[in-house]
Parts: C-alpha cells; structure tokens; sequence
C-alpha cells in the first residue's frame, strides 16, 4: 500500500480492513490520522458489506500511538490544555466506537504495539501478533496518564497485579510475554500472519454475527454489572437472536445434521 493517507479502508469478502498507513512513524497518531480512524471506524459499524472488521497497520509497526513530533510542536504553541483536548475529542470516541462496534473486531499486530496503539489493540476481539512484535503502555515514559480505555481494558485483560506493572513500568516486553499474560490471543511467525488472521476472519464472517453483536454488548455490560442486572440484560438479546433466520436456519441445519449457513439476520 503506498496511498498517501494516513487511514485506509477496504472491504474484501465480507471483511473490512482499516489500516494505519503511516509507516516510516510505526503508524504513529497525527490529529488528521486520529479523525481519519474515527470516521474509518464509523464507516465500518455501519457499513452493511461488512461482518467483520480488522485494524492492522502498515510496515513494521502496528501503530506507537500520539505522534510525539506533532504534539511537541502543539505544546510549544498552545499549551497543554488544547492539546490533550484530543482525548476527549479522538482518543475516547475511537474507543468507543471500537467497543461498541456491532460486529467482531480483529488486531492485527504486525510489530511495534505502543501507547494508544496498545489501548486501541486491547479493544478488540481478537489480537493476533507476530513474534517479532513489541508492546509497551509507553504513558509512564512521557509523564502521562493513560488512555483509550486502557484503564478499563488492560486489568481485564491480565489482572490487576500485572495492568499496574505494566502502565507503571513502560519497558517493552516482547510477544512471548505477552501472550502468557494474556495481553494477546495468538502468536505467530512472521511469514504466518496473513494467513492466520484469514483464516481467523474467514470463520468470523461465516458466522452469526447478529449473535456476535448481541454477545459483544452482553460482555461490554456485564463487566461492570451484577450477575442479576446482567441476566436481565442477557435477555432481550436471547430473545432478539432467537428471532433471527440465523437461528432458524441453524437449528434446522442441526436436524438434518448440516452445516449451517449465516448470512447476519
């Protein structure tokens, strides 16, 4: 890919694909690359030729979050109260949009993995990495706080003990780590990761994914909920999937001892 946009997207087989596009800075985040993934991000949520959406980045980075340069330069210029505004402006509608997006959402980690870039990463469903990959919260390392949802997704992740270790010791650890602490799903050689993610996708975009929508808000709730308020929530998504020619199709497949076909309704 060689597009002079800092986002790109696609959509192939079912699967959209966002890709930063900002290499020689490991996809780093410049104000006009920030809007550019939210607007990407919400062309995907609504997107109807899409049941599955991947971020990944391009060359040896997936991305190191703010783009430290353009952010020095705003600091010099206008202090740091307009320049962290881009948290409320950027940071925490990407988040959300990722969290809230109404079907499965895959990281593909190519390499470097830091920063807003982690937070963003540890959104998704699914985070594959390459073995060659790195990944650091970095906020400790500037003098900053955290953000994304890194608060919130990171002790889900690997627990307590370790989110803090982690946010408070901004040394990289490497892809093997990560994995046993939980931080990513899958690790693969590098040659291996385009294969492993297609395949991955290819089973996802084959499935239910009005299921995968209602089991993704269930989860996001019940995280912060008591098991009651979260059986309560639980509920009307049952009875929603459960009128879905999904389900229908699904349970009729089983009878016949089929496999099922889902097309998403």
């Amino acid at each position: 890919m060689t597009s002079e946009a800092p986002v790109l997207y696609d959509v192939s087989n079912s699967v959209a694909t966002i890709t930063l596009n900002r290499p020689k800075a490991l996809n780093s985040l410049t104000t006009e690359a920030r809007v550019e993934l939210l607007d990407a991000l919400r062309r995907a949520a609504s997107d109807e030729s899409a049941r599955v959406v991947v971020l990944t980045g391009e060359g040896r980075g997936f991305c190191v979050g703010q783009d430290l340069r353009e952010h020095a330069e705003q600091l010099a210029s206008g202090g740091s109260g307009s320049t962290l505004s881009t948290v409320a402006e950027h940071y925490n509608p990407i988040a959300r949009e990722i969290a809230r997006m109404p079907k499965p959402v895959v990281a593909r980690l190519n390499g470097v993995t830091a920063g807003a870039g982690l937070s963003i990463a540890m959104l998704a469903d699914f985070r594959v990495a390459v073995e060659s990959a790195t990944f650091t919260t970095a906020f400790a390392g500037i003098g900053l706080s955290c953000d994304t949802g890194a608060s919130w997704s990171l002790q889900r992740l690997v627990g307590p003990a370790h989110a803090r270790e982690l946010l408070f010791d901004a040394t990289p650890i490497k892809a093997d780590r990560a994995l046993e602490l939980g931080l990513v799903n899958t690790v693969v050689a590098d040659d291996q990761l385009d294969a492993t993610v297609d395949a991955l996708v290819a089973r996802l975009a084959a499935g239910p994914t009005a299921a995968y929508a209602a089991m993704r808000e269930a989860l996001m709730f019940a995280s912060t909920h008591s098991l009651d308020e979260s059986l309560d929530f639980e509920e009307p998504r049952m009875m929603a999937t459960g009128a879905t020619e999904d389900h229908s199709r699904a349970v009729t497949s089983f009878l016949a001892k089929e496999k099922p076909t889902f097309e998403g309704r």
